[in-house]
């Protein structure tokens, strides 16, 4: 395994921690123009921003792509394989359920976004900032995760944050709406906001792994 005793001693290639980095990147700008988007109500800019979306989740792929192909490719990696290789993949999936947000949003074009998605929305952001500042730490943790341990721990408790806005949403929606239709549209649509934050504290789970693997 590369985090053996003798590996620790034999040069590793570096090359992952900035296409890690990267990728938390595009989460950000696509958590950034989800956001945004939720400002915006009419069937033109919904569909404007879904396909800037879009072009970030090409651009996630892409970049997921590549470090798969390099994961196969290098004698020696930082960390093990399968470790980088969820952690690159479960960013993805970050993107992934952004972009399905914002394909929802466009083709159902639904009344505006209430407070509670546009809510959720940020705290997705707010992820996305710790995700990318956790990929700063990859490189020197061993030597102090506290920093590490700290956005694993942020993005446990936005987390369960968005669960609570979810199912206080999901209360008073079934509560209050009397249009039937509009209640799967946006059941539908929150639904997938939630899951995307569960993405993202999974991305923190993985966190933890190697703060107890490599430390």
């Amino acid at each position: 395994m590369n985090n053996s005793f003798f590996s620790r001693f034999t040069p590793k290639e570096p090359k992952f921690f900035p296409m890690l980095k990267n990728l938390s990147l595009v989460v950000i700008s696509a958590a950034e123009l989800l956001e945004e988007s939720l400002q915006h109500d009419t069937p033109e800019e919904r569909a404007a921003y879904y396909k800037k979306i879009k072009e970030k989740e090409r651009e996630g792929d892409k970049l997921t792509h590549t470090i798969q192909d390099a994961l196969s490719s290098t004698f020696i990696t930082p960390f093990d394989r399968e470790d980088i290789h969820a952690l690159a993949s479960h960013m993805d999936d970050i993107i992934d359920g952004i972009n399905s947000c914002a394909k929802r949003i466009s083709i159902y074009n639904p009344r505006p976004i209430g407070a509670s998605g546009k809510e959720l929305a940020k705290l997705i952001h707010e992820e996305a900032e710790y995700i990318s500042k956790s990929m700063d730490e990859l490189e020197t943790f061993r030597k102090s995760p506290a920093k590490l341990r700290e956005y694993c721990t942020r993005l446990h408790d936005i987390e369960n944050n968005a669960d609570d806005l979810y199912e206080y949403f999901i209360t008073k929606l079934f509560q209050e709406e009397k249009d039937c239709i509009e209640i799967i549209k946006i059941k539908e649509i929150m639904h997938e906001l939630e899951h995307t934050t569960d993405s993202a504290e999974h991305v923190g789970k993985i966190l933890r792994t190697f703060i107890v693997k490599y430390t």
